[in-house]
C-alpha cells in the first residue's frame, strides 16, 4: 500500500480562525481539498490573541509541551494548541508564547503603531514552526507556506534545519500575497533573524530591507515552487518572480478550482 504524501501547510492565516485577506479562505479550501484527494495534511499557524480559544475549541497538546524556542541570546517557551478543522477531518496547530502573542491585536496596538517586537514574533513563529515538525516526527514531502511571516521558513528550511532527517526530502512553496504593511521590521531584524552559523549573512540579502515585501521576495527566493495568492501584488515581486528558470510558478487565478494546486504538490512529490 502506497503511503499518503503528507502536506504541511504554515500561514499566518486561514478560516475561520483568522481572515485578514481573501487567502485565509483559499488555505482553508486548499488544505480540505488536498486532505479529501489522498494526501495527508496538517497547518501550523500563530495563535494570535485575537483568536478565540473557546468558540474554537482550541486545547494545549502537552505531549508538544516544554520546547523553547532560543532567538538571539534568549529562550521563549513554546506553548502548541490544537484545533480540528470544522467539517474536516483535518488538525490545525497553533503556536503560542505569553508574551509574544498573548495581545489582542495582530501587528498593530490599539493606536495603530506597529509592535517594535514584530521581528522577533516572526523568528520565533519561524523557528517554532520548524521545531513543531520536528517534535511531530512527520516530515512533510511538502511545506506550502503563506503570508508574509512565513517568509524565513524557506530559507531555514534550506540552511538552519538542512540536515535534519525530518525535512530531508521536503520540497516548498511560497505563495505571494498582498503587501499588507508599509512598516519595516526593527533595525535589529537580520540579527535577529540569523538563527545558526549554517544562516550566512549573504542568505538574507534578499530580507534586507525588513518589508513585508522583502519578506515576500525571501520566501519566493529560496522555495522551490512560487504561487500568487492575489490580483494585486507588489509589482517588483511579479517581475522577480513571475517567470523563475527552474522554478514551477503558479499565477494568480480567480475561478480557479484549486486543482493546479494539486497538480504542483503532485509534480513536486514525484
Amino acid at each position: 500500500m502506497l503511503t499518503k504524501k503528507r502536506i504541511l501547510f504554515i500561514a499566518n492565516e486561514m478560516s475561520p480562525y483568522l481572515e485578514l485577506t481573501e487567502f485565509s479562505e483559499t488555505v482553508n479550501r486548499l488544505a480540505i481539498k488536498a486532505n479529501e484527494n489522498g494526501f495527508e495534511v496538517r497547518c501550523i499557524m500563530p495563535r494570535f490573541g485575537v483568536i478565540n480559544e473557546r468558540r474554537h475549541r482550541l486545547h494545549e497538546v502537552v505531549r508538544l509541551s516544554g520546547i523553547n524556542v532560543s532567538v538571539g541570546n534568549d529562550d521563549y517557551p513554546l506553548q502548541i494548541k490544537v484545533a480540528s478543522l470544522p467539517n474536516a477531518r483535518l488538525q490545525v496547530y497553533f503556536l503560542d508564547n505569553e508574551d509574544l502573542f498573548k495581545r489582542k491585536f495582530i501587528f498593530h496596538d490599539e493606536g495603530e503603531k506597529w509592535f517594535e517586537d514584530n521581528d522577533l514574533r516572526t523568528v520565533f513563529f519561524c523557528k517554532g514552526a520548524l521545531e513543531t515538525v520536528k517534535k511531530f516526527g512527520w516530515p512533510p514531502d511538502i511545506i506550502h507556506c503563506s503570508g508574509w511571516m512565513t517568509g524565513l521558513i524557506p530559507l531555514y528550511q534550506k540552511t538552519a534545519y538542512k540536515k535534519e532527517p525530518v525535512f530531508s526530502h521536503s520540497k516548498v512553496i511560497y505563495t505571494i500575497g498582498n503587501n499588507a504593511h508599509k512598516e519595516k521590521l526593527g533595525d535589529d531584524f537580520l540579527k535577529i533573524a540569523s538563527i545558526s552559523s549554517f544562516v550566512k549573512e549573504k542568505d538574507l540579502e534578499p530580507f534586507k530591507e525588513g518589508t513585508t515585501t522583502s519578506m515576500m521576495r525571501g520566501g519566493a527566493t529560496y522555495a522551490d515552487a512560487i504561487t500568487f495568492g492575489a490580483d494585486k501584488v507588489d509589482k517588483k515581486l511579479v517581475e522577480e518572480f513571475g517567470k523563475v528558470k527552474g522554478k514551477k510558478v503558479l499565477t494568480y487565478n480567480a475561478e480557479s478550482d484549486l486543482t493546479d494546486y494539486l497538480q504542483l504538490y503532485h509534480d513536486l512529490t514525484k
